[in-house]
C-alpha cells in the first residue's frame, strides 16, 4: 500500500519510499502514467538490491494520488515533484525522468539547486505541450480547444487523451528549451530510434541546448517509447550506475 503526502498546494500525493544510502534516486513518470509502471518498479527492486534510497510517486491526477487528470498541468505536476523530493528525501538526489518526467526533471534542475546531483532521462519530452501538441494541432483542433476548453487526442495506450486549454497555456510558463539550461552534474540521456511519441530530434535538441561538462546521449536503435524491454532496463541501470559512480557516497540511513 502506498503512503501519502499532502503537498503545500493541498494535493494528496501517493508514494513508495525505500530507505537506503545516498545519493538517493527519484523516479519521475510520464504523462498519464503511474508509479506502478515497469521502469519505476524495476528500478525500485534495483535500488533495494543495492541498498540505495529510492522514491517513486504519482503526480496529482495520476495513479493513486488525488485529483482528476484533466485538472492538472505541467506546473502542478512540477509542484508535486518538488514537494515529494524536498519532503520525502534527504541530501543529494539523482532524478530519473521518463518522457514528461524528463521535462519535470529539468524543471527540478532549476528549482532544487544543490539537492540535485545528477540526471538520467528516458525519452525526455521537454516542452511537448507547445512543440508537439500545440504545433501539431490542426486549425479545427485549435478552434475546438478555444471554444470548448479541450480536445481529444488518440492514444496508443488506451482511451484518448483529453488535452485541456489550461494544459497548453500553463505549459508555456514551464518551457525549458527557450532559455539557458545549466546542468552542472552527470547527465545520461537515453532515447530509442523507433519512438513514435518523442522523436530523436527532441533528444538531439536537448543535448545541443543543455550546458554542462558531463552530458551524454545514447541512441538505441529500434527501441520504442516504452523503453521497458529487458535490454533497455539494463541500459537504464547502467546509466544510473555511471551517474552514481561519479558522485561522492552519502551516509547510510
Amino acid at each position: 500500500m502506498p503512503e501519502y503526502l499532502t503537498s503545500p498546494e493541498g494535493r494528496r500525493i501517493a508514494y513508495h519510499r525505500t530507505e537506503g544510502r545516498g545519493p538517493g534516486v527519484v523516479f519521475l513518470g510520464g504523462f498519464k502514467s503511474d508509479m506502478g509502471g515497469t521502469k519505476a518498479v524495476h528500478l525500485e527492486a534495483w535500488a533495494q538490491a543495492r541498498g540505495q534510497a529510492f522514491l517513486r510517486f504519482d503526480y496529482s491526477g495520476h495513479g493513486e494520488s488525488s485529483g482528476a487528470f484533466t485538472e492538472g498541468a505541467i506546473g502542478d505536476w512540477a509542484e508535486d515533484a518538488a514537494a515529494a523530493i524536498t519532503t520525502l528525501t534527504e541530501g543529494p538526489q539523482v532524478l530519473v525522468g521518463s518522457s514528461m518526467g524528463g521535462w519535470i526533471s529539468l524543471l527540478m534542475a532549476r528549482r532544487l539547486g544543490a539537492r540535485l546531483a545528477g540526471l538520467v532521462t528516458i525519452a525526455a519530452a521537454p516542452d511537448f505541450t507547445e512543440d508537439s501538441m500545440w504545433a501539431g494541432f490542426s486549425t479545427a483542433q485549435r478552434a475546438e480547444l478555444a471554444e470548448t476548453g479541450q480536445v481529444a487526442l488518440p492514444s496508443d495506450y488506451g482511451e484518448p487523451y483529453i488535452i485541456t486549454r489550461r494544459l497548453i497555456e500553463e505549459g508555456r510558463n514551464q518551457l525549458v528549451l527557450r532559455d539557458p539550461l545549466l546542468l552542472p552534474y552527470p547527465v545520461r540521456m537515453l532515447q530509442g530510434t523507433a519512438d513514435e511519441d518523442v522523436s530523436q530530434d527532441v533528444a538531439l535538441r536537448l543535448l545541443a541546448h543543455a550546458e554542462g561538462d558531463d552530458i551524454r546521449l545514447t541512441l538505441v536503435k529500434g527501441a520504442d517509447h516504452r523503453f521497458s524491454a529487458p535490454p533497455q532496463l539494463a541500459l537504464i541501470e547502467q546509466a544510473l550506475e555511471e551517474v552514481l559512480a561519479a558522485l561522492p557516497p552519502v551516509g547510510a540511513p
